[in-house]
């Protein structure tokens, strides 16, 4: 395997374990306005993720900087020619970060209801706009003999992308979903499987429309297998979210983002960026990659922190793994 094949690959592992962690954390955001009843439920549900969240978002900084770093050509094209919704995503992670941490400084119902309303609209718009960009990078984006970005915003938004970004808000609603039945007791919990349910049922069948889209106009024989374990594991989740078995339902719900995640890397390789104005135009991982040198000392750094930070941040997740409800958030003063 090429050095550059190997980055690709591993660079795909980060932008899908972030989806796989910060999916539930967009999950539980939105659901703050769709599952939670009061302020109480609404702050149980942040603090399942309290502990984590900022944790996850480094999967994104990672991803985004080994992307610069291993195919610079590819980062250029990506957060240049996809300027406005990235910068959209990112503003959203700022305001959903201060929220997390101003919401309860002050007790007004006012301060608290504002912090809310952009916890649930900082992680909604995210959550879509992730699924738009990927959905237009594995499909293909007008990209001229230079390497630029030739298009404009209008044709980010095609049907398919559009899909794409709707199938990934729906996914990771009822990813968090699953995890705050599993993170949580009493009625609330109840509800999140009920909740579960539906947006599970929902996501199956954009599921059934978006992969079977992307495998006809851009799938091959490496995708077929990821798209096949996406549904299964997808469906498999919803019974076992039947039968409250959580732990498991959650596993299976990450499957299926981590399969559908998958399926896309896999469906555009060994482009890293198709263009749609001329194949020939395409950035590939051999013309779009760093210098060998650069590779191997990425790979060097790579593999001595990579298994630090993962150790790390499952200890985080064990000391964290309690479950919580309405009778452990105090009264407010």
């Amino acid at each position: 395997m090429h050095l550059h094949d190997f980055w690709f690959l591993l660079i795909a592992v980060l932008w899908t374990g972030y989806f796989f962690l910060e999916g539930f954390d967009f999950g539980i955001g939105v659901l703050t306005k769709t599952l939670a009843k009061d302020r109480t439920e609404r702050r149980v549900l942040i603090n399942t993720i309290g502990p984590v969240w900022d944790g996850n978002e480094v999967w994104l900084i990672t991803a985004a900087g080994a992307t610069f770093a291993a195919f610079p050509d590819w980062y250029a094209t990506l957060f240049s020619g996809f300027y406005l919704p990235l910068l959209a995503v990112l503003l959203c992670l700022i305001v959903r970060g201060v929220a997390f941490e101003y919401r309860h400084k002050r007790n007004e119902e006012r301060w608290q209801r504002s912090w809310e309303n952009a916890i649930f609209w900082c992680s909604l718009l995210p959550a879509f706009l992730w699924g738009v960009a990927f959905a237009n990078m594995v499909r293909g984006v007008p990209i001229g003999p230079d390497k630029n970005f030739t298009g404009g915003v209008l044709d980010l938004l095609s049907p398919y992308a559009l899909l794409g970004g709707l199938f990934t808000l729906v996914l990771f609603t009822f990813h968090g979903a699953v995890f705050a039945a599993l993170k949580t007791v009493g009625d609330i919990r109840h509800r999140a499987r009920a909740h579960a349910a539906r947006y599970g049922l929902a996501a199956a069948a954009l599921a059934a429309a978006f992969l079977a889209w992307t495998q006809a106009e851009s799938g091959n024989g490496r995708s077929l297998p990821a798209a096949v374990v996406a549904v299964v594991a997808l469906l498999a989740a919803l019974a076992l979210n039947r039968t409250g078995r959580e732990g498991w339902a959650f596993a299976l719900s990450g499957v299926t983002v981590v399969a559908v995640f998958a399926m896309v890397f896999l469906a555009l390789f060994p482009d890293v960026m198709p263009s749609s104005s001329d194949p020939a135009w395409s950035l590939t991982v051999s013309d779009a990659s760093s210098s060998p040198y650069t590779l191997r000392i990425m790979t060097w750094v790579a593999g001595f922190m990579t298994p630090v930070i993962v150790g790390y941040q499952a200890w985080t997740y064990w000391v964290f793994r309690k479950r919580i409800g309405t009778q452990h958030i105090p009264a407010a003063h």
